[in-house]
């Protein structure tokens, strides 16, 4: 009694390794396809073959979240101080920064879901099934297990399929393996253990039909797909905060419990200490919150993380998410793809080699600019002749068989750019015929014997002018040379020399080239037909050395990267042959360099992979899941990883690395939208650019902060000393909200347009831990908090000894904290060198617009009647801006004897080779 089917049965493991009758007897269906009634059935066990909808938060739900942040939850606390005060303008003012960026993360986040989305637009829309014995169009999403399928050219495969038949069936793979050139597919069985990319029994769903027909068997859909196990991948890895937010997270957590804690001790103090009236006391303690939290500091940093989004933009660097834009600054590890990130994904002919000579091919990709250069030639001696010269015979020969045994075409578009019709070995072939000037006219194509993965070869039966015929033929080397007599001499015909073939090929191969071999043979003029058989006795021309070239400003890219202690590690669904000779080329890794393929990382557990992950750089014929495994094995060590991808099978690692960055032109959309950055040049140098953009934004957002904080620090020890000595304020809680309104609209931005310190790319990355402020930097905070509290202090108390009105002291100690802090800014310009040189004064304007409009705003808080009303402010005479003028001096040449001692003893404690890196 046959058993009912279940979705059980309708799934087969590994089909590639079983041959097709297993899979069809697995799956209990024939050659000739299925009913239509027992689809139905078979839909409803499986359901539709299309990609989960994601489950998606509602949009009211999302939108809150993000104001889930330590830094928000300030900036909401001192919304609230500010609306118990009554200060309402104030209030929506900083209400307005915390929604304005609560809206800039719902707008800019979301990856994961369009991720997804990305990848299911990849699915086919529709297949041609056959059905009840007859071939009928269905909509993919209706396909199930047991349907059989055809494919011609141009054909989107609709779901995973177990090949039937393959007629020189080749399928363009890249999206999903990362390999340059279509895949020849068979209906032989393939390993058990063997990668997506050698599954040569399989079609996958959402890979390009490039030539030939086949017909297959389904044997997943939807989510049991090989792409559906990507977006699964995609799901489940997992983004990571960046290096910036975990730090800044700390950091408000930290602020919160000492702000909290002292304004506390302060309040003990002022009761119990010196029995101050409560209302008073709490006055006081408001002040006190209101002047040390930095509520700037939130739109601080996001203010100076657009800024940088713009500055990337200018480099052809897109920013999806815009705390990434700091991330790429501390950066370790680069993790990259090689086809189209490293290299230009366009075959191109790099050597080419006859029996009289060896050439090299200049220029790159389908563009026809170059030259064929002789090398040497017949026995190694070095060969004459004049670069980009006439081509000799021997030449003339293989380049007629390139472009007239070629069904591929280039060519040149309204905009001026070279682009390839057909597949990009051909391409080469007839790129490299362009660059010797010889073309296809006056040869007509009589017959033609397509290329065939089962004998690796094509043939095409030409007529010259002048009426003869040959068979001219290209394919494999071994293929053809087992089908040659001869060999074209420079005397002519001459015995075939096997033994310098296998040399020449063995030597090219190591080089990373694939290699083609050309043949010829001459027929009767009447002759009309042309099949296997007749490709006997052939006359062997030569060989073409072919390769995806790496992109030259790559190579400069990669140096730089290396000079700025970062690793460069390549990740490809290539072979490792060809990995190991494109890295060797481009300086990624040195002589001795190994590779790690997808079998031998298979075999590896996690924790050995963690053991030689940071050891090789090289990684070939790799999985989704494997690229996830190196980026996990890496952040394990504290490593900060950008992983770079244009294919689909890239979307998860980009999803789970630090940084993930999408090439523009020719990345898929899955792989943009699981980006944070986007390269809209698709330039692995543009990385480079970007790193150094990210590690100025890093700069000045510590610049910036460790401006910010004294600002607050000298402002909060002013009412904390009071009260804790039960001193008359010297700034009253409206003169701290105008102190820091007036900084934080004038001063606090100007170093976000700070250019990059010397050395930039010279010194290592940053450590991915820690605090965003250290030690010693918190102490050099609290020294320029006392300096600048220290002289406000002096002045009010001074100025009050001298018996002024309480208002104009205050007035004046105003004047000295704003004055102060412009001084200040000055020494922050640059943190890990001297401000005492001209370099100072110049570089950014905006520094000087600044300092212009803060000078403006204190004249208006000092001289007009209105705002001596609103603050509590008096005029002063132009005697009176003297003491705050030399004071403020006199703090920037302290701070400045401050970093002097810093730099000591930074220099004294540093290892020699962390001083090199950093000078």
């Amino acid at each position: 009694m046959m058993q009912p089917l279940t979705e059980a049965r309708l799934t087969v493991a590994r089909p590639w390794a079983l041959s097709a009758d297993e899979v069809l007897a697995h799956l209990e269906t024939q050659a000739t396809g299925l009913s239509t009634g027992d689809a139905e059935k078979r839909l409803g066990l499986v359901g539709p073959n299309r990609l989960p909808e994601p489950v998606r938060k509602p949009a009211i739900v999302r939108f809150l979240s993000h104001f889930n942040d330590t830094l928000i939850y300030i900036l909401l606390g001192a919304a609230v101080i500010k609306a118990l005060m009554g200060d309402w303008l104030d209030f929506w003012v900083i209400m307005a920064v915390a929604i304005i960026n609560a809206v800039i993360g719902y707008i800019q986040e979301g990856r994961a879901e369009k991720a997804l989305a990305g990848i299911r637009g990849m699915l086919s829309a529709d297949a041609s099934a056959r059905r009840d014995g007859g071939w009928v169009t269905v909509a993919a999403a209706d396909l199930v297990p047991g349907d059989v399928v055809r494919l011609m050219p141009g054909d989107k495969v609709p779901a995973d399929l177990r090949l039937l038949q393959a007629f020189q069936l080749r399928i363009d793979e890249a999206a999903l393996t990362g390999e340059s050139v279509p895949s020849s597919k068979t209906t032989d069985p393939a390993d058990a253990d063997a990668g997506v990319g050698d599954r040569g029994s399989m079609a996958f769903s959402g890979t390009i039909v490039s030539a030939g027909q086949g017909r297959g068997v389904v044997t997943g859909t939807g989510t049991l797909t090989e792409i559906g196990r990507i977006q699964s991948l995609s799901d489940e890895a997992g983004a990571l905060a960046t290096p910036l937010t975990r730090q800044l997270d700390g950091f408000g957590r930290v602020l919160t419990v000492v702000i909290l804690g002292m304004a506390a001790v302060m309040l003990m103090i002022g009761r119990f200490l010196h029995g101050m009236p409560f209302d008073e006391l709490i006055s006081a303690a408001i002040g006190f919150a209101v002047a040390a939290i930095p509520e700037g500091l939130p739109a601080l940093v996001t203010i100076t993380l657009a800024i940088g989004v713009q500055q990337m933009a200018k480099h052809n660097a897109i920013t999806r998410k815009l705390p990434a834009v700091e991330a790429l600054g501390s950066v370790t590890t680069v993790c990259s793809d090689k086809t189209g990130t490293l290299t230009k994904n366009e075959m191109t002919v790099r050597r080419i080699v006859t029996p009289v000579a060896e050439y090299e091919v200049t220029g790159l990709g389908y563009t026809p600019d170059g030259e064929i250069i002789p090398l040497r030639g017949h026995g190694g001696e070095p060969r004459s002749g004049e670069r980009g010269g006439p081509v000799g015979g021997d030449l003339a020969v293989v380049l007629a068989v390139a472009t007239l045994c070629n069904d591929a075409h280039v060519v040149r578009g309204d905009d001026g750019a070279w682009s390839l019709v057909g597949e990009p070995t051909e391409g080469a072939l007839k790129v490299a015929a362009m660059k010797g000037s010889i073309g296809g006219s006056g040869s007509r194509r009589v017959g033609v014997l397509p290329f065939d993965s089962a004998n690796k070869l094509m043939a095409t039966l030409n007529e010259a002018t002048e009426g003869s015929r040959a068979i001219l033929v290209k394919g494999a080397p071994d293929r053809l040379l087992e089908r040659s007599l001869t060999q074209r001499g420079a005397d002519g015909a001459e015995p075939l020399d096997v033994a310098k073939w296998d040399a020449a090929i063995a030597e090219l191969s190591s080089q990373g080239l694939r290699v083609l071999a050309a043949a010829r043979r001459p027929v009767r003029a009447g002759t009309g037909t042309i099949t296997l058989d007749d490709l006997a006795d052939l006359e062997f021309l030569g060989l073409w050395g072919i390769v995806d070239p790496p992109r030259p400003e790559a190579i400069d890219a990669i140096a730089d990267c290396h000079t700025a202690g970062i690793r460069v590690k390549m990740i490809t669904g290539d072979h490792a042959g060809t990995a190991l000779a494109i890295a060797h080329e481009m300086g990624l890794a040195g002589a001795d360099a190994e590779v790690l393929t997808g079998a031998e990382l298979e075999a590896l557990s996690q924790e050995q992979l963690k053991d030689v992950v940071r050891d090789v750089d090289v990684y070939a014929r790799t999985s989704p899941e494997h690229k996830i495994r190196i980026v996990r094995a890496l952040q394990s060590h504290g490593e900060v990883v950008a992983m770079t991808g244009d294919g689909v099978n890239d979307a998860p690692a980009l999803t789970r690395a630090d940084v993930g960055i999408a090439m523009g032109i020719k990345g898929t959309e899955a792989t943009k939208e699981a980006a944070e950055f986007v390269l809209a040049d698709d330039n692995f140098a543009t990385i480079r650019s970007a790193i150094a953009e990210g590690r100025r934004i890093y700069d000045n957002l510590r610049k910036s902060i460790v401006f910010l904080l004294p600002t607050n620090g000298a402002q909060s020890l002013v009412i904390l000393i009071a009260v804790v000595f039960g001193l008359t304020l010297p700034i009253t809680s409206v003169q701290v909200l105008w102190v820091n309104m007036v900084t934080a609209v004038t001063l606090s931005l100007a170093l976000a347009y700070e250019p990059a310190e010397r050395g930039i790319m010279k010194r290592p990355p940053r450590g991915s831990g820690g605090p965003i402020i250290d030690r010693r930097e918190l102490g050099f905070v609290v020294i320029v908090s006392l300096l600048i509290g220290g002289a406000t202090m002096g002045v009010f108390y001074g100025v009050v000894a001298t018996g002024v009105d309480v208002e104009i002291a205050r007035t004046e100690a105003v004047l000295m904290l704003a004055l102060g802090q412009l001084a200040y800014l000055f020494n922050c310009r640059f943190m890990s060198r001297s401000s005492l040189t001209f370099d100072v004064l110049r570089g950014n304007r905006v520094v000087w617009w600044s300092a212009l409009a803060l000078i403006v705003l204190q004249v208006i808080y000092t001289y007009v009647p209105f705002m001596n009303v609103l603050f509590e402010s008096r005029p002063l005479s132009a005697t009176a801006w003297a003491l705050p003028i030399v004071l403020s001096i006199g703090i920037f040449l302290a701070v400045e004897a401050l970093k002097a001692v810093m730099r000591a003893r930074a220099s004294s404690s540093a290892p020699a080779g962390a001083l090199k890196a950093t000078s």
